[in-house]
């Protein structure tokens, strides 16, 4: 699918590549219209939408009813902060085979799946240890 260029979709996109926290629509849009005053919020959401449909970002969602967004749309994994929320990447190459074993398992066809990891992330750990320890 061919689409017209547009300023306003590569700076979200600029954006998102600068980032590896996973943003949320709204702090895209805080940060792009930094750049870019007259941009809505609107038309945040829909390129933020159309960037995913075509398969330059990942949307994710974590389950807590945001989107989250990814530049990254190599293979590879999320972990999930229980205490704030936060959203990292993870390297976990040996997971590949969760999707060799359910094609066994399995009388279709599966085309992909979705892994989301819990903890508690780096700073929450030191946090909790500096105040309770």
């Amino acid at each position: 699918m061919a689409i017209k260029y547009s300023r306003q979709r590569q700076l979200i996109k600029d954006f998102l590549m600068t980032r590896k926290d996973h943003p949320t629509a709204d702090v895209v849009y805080m940060n792009v219209r930094q750049k870019y005053p007259n941009i809505s919020l609107g038309t945040v959401y829909r390129n933020l939408s159309l960037l995913s449909e075509l398969g330059e970002i990942r949307r994710l969602r974590l389950g807590d009813g945001i989107d989250h967004y990814d530049a990254d749309t190599s293979d590879h994994y999320h972990v999930i902060c229980t205490q704030c929320g936060g959203v990292s990447d993870v390297k976990a190459d040996g997971i590949g085979d969760i999707l060799g074993n359910a094609n066994i398992e399995y009388d279709g066809e599966i085309q992909g799946h979705v892994t989301y990891f819990y903890g508690i992330c780096e700073k929450c750990l030191k946090y909790s240890r500096a105040c309770c320890p």
